[in-house]
């Protein structure tokens, strides 16, 4: 286990500061409230009250921090040493995705493949939304994914005014289902990248081992939440998902050129450099298409790759105590400890710290794997793409905040589905 006295001044104020900054992402409410009550200062309770802001604002307090504990030096060698291309692929990727153009083949196949499944339009549209866009997330990428879904469900669903009780199971579900739907591949989830290479996983080991069981797991949970909702989804919509049929269509070839886009960014995503100058060949062509376009989501976009490099670089100096709690410990254990330690840190950075323990057995690299993307549902920053789902559908909430304790309420079915599918199958 590890210990303080073996911590260096720059990890424990790092460790003290991500303590702080978890427990302020738990508390998001109190400073929305501040908010209401604040005359002069609003703003700026405002601001602290956005998830997306904790981990970045925190990120600055540890560069002042670091200035005063070590030097500027220190500091700024430590800064430019974070790889922060998950935050810019996730930025990107999330841009794109959820683009007009891509959004409406989108619907395009979800409504084909609706009219296959012999029950109301509506229930069958929800399912695919939970089920097979989450699971495409190992094709192309779970942020891709979830921003895919999120739109779905924004534009099908949260705007019929369902109940809270709907709201907080459906992103629940969907977090745990991109978290788990990602690992058909292993090209696709951020935990499953960091050890694919040096672990020497191919898609074929990750189907056999975890897409199987995590499809089972993906589809049981859409199934049950289906059929739970069954009657407020009825009484609220209806057959109204007919009346999104009759808008106007995105020219095949403006569409074409949207998924090449998407399709350049995904093939290209461990090269920032590629990708974000398709990014702004992107940009130029939204721009010159304008009447095939809606409103680019840059701004949700950069609020959650300002979460994601918070993280980055709050999770850096975390290492000299993740790591000694993971070594030693028998894989029965080490999973159920991988599970609760993703819902305060991100899988990735976790999986990615398993990946430097050296002589490991094979039961304990699938452990530490299933169990981070086991929790990866729990909360907003246990997996990468969760920012950008709750981004887009957080207005609908009450006082447009999501609660992370009804979301990890929420989301604590589907993962011990997923608990039961990863250990028992």
């Amino acid at each position: 286990m590890f210990s303080f006295s073996q911590a260096s001044t720059p990890e424990i104020v790092a460790f003290v500061i991500f303590v702080i900054a978890v427990l302020h992402t738990f508390s998001a409410t109190i400073f929305a409230k501040f908010a209401e009550t604040s005359k002069h200062h609003a703003g700026f309770w405002h601001l602290l009250s956005e998830v997306e802001v904790v981990f970045g604002f925190w990120a600055f307090v540890l560069i002042i921090a670091l200035i005063i504990t070590t030097d500027k030096t220190y500091a700024i060698n430590y800064l430019e040493s974070r790889n922060f291309t998950e935050p810019l692929f996730v930025f990107v990727i999330m841009v794109m995705a959820a683009s007009k153009p891509v959004l409406e083949t989108v619907n395009a196949v979800v409504r084909f493949l609706a009219k296959l499944i012999p029950i109301n339009r509506s229930l069958s549209t929800y399912f695919l939304s939970l089920s097979l866009i989450p699971l495409l997330g190992s094709f192309i990428t779970e942020p891709a994914a979830m921003t895919l879904a999120a739109m779905l469900l924004k534009d099908r669903y949260y705007h019929h005014n369902l109940s809270t009780k709907f709201m907080y199971a459906t992103i629940g579900v969907l977090f745990v289902n991109v978290s788990i739907g990602g690992t058909l591949t292993h090209f696709a989830a951020p935990p499953v990248l960091m050890v694919a290479g040096k672990w020497h996983w191919d898609t074929v080991f990750m189907f056999t081992h975890f897409g199987w069981k995590a499809a089972l797991a993906v589809l049981f949970n859409a199934t049950v939440l289906t059929l739970l909702f069954r009657k407020e989804i009825l009484d609220r919509l209806g057959n109204s998902l007919h009346q999104i049929q009759t808008k106007s269509r995105v020219p095949l070839l403006v569409a074409a050129v949207h998924l090449l886009f998407l399709v350049g960014v995904v093939f290209f995503a461990h090269h920032p450099v590629v990708f974000m100058g398709l990014f702004l060949f992107f940009l130029g062509y939204t721009e010159a298409y304008k009447k095939h376009q809606n409103r680019l989501i840059l701004r949700e976009g950069l609020m959650v790759a300002f979460f994601l490099a918070g993280l980055v670089c709050l999770g850096g100096l975390q290492q000299w105590w993740i790591q000694p709690t993971l070594k030693g410990l028998e894989p029965n254990a080490l999973y159920y400890l991988a599970t609760a330690l993703t819902a305060i840190t991100d899988n990735a950075a976790l999986t990615y710290l398993a990946s430097l323990v050296e002589g490991i057995s094979d039961e304990f690299k699938y452990a530490v794997v299933s169990g981070a993307v086991t929790g990866g549902g729990l909360t907003v920053i246990a997996n990468a793409p969760n920012p950008a789902g709750m981004s887009l559908l957080k207005s609908f909430f009450p006082n447009e905040n999501v609660s992370p304790l009804y979301l990890f309420l929420a989301a604590a079915l589907p993962t011990i589905v997923a608990i039961l599918a990863f250990r028992l199958l």
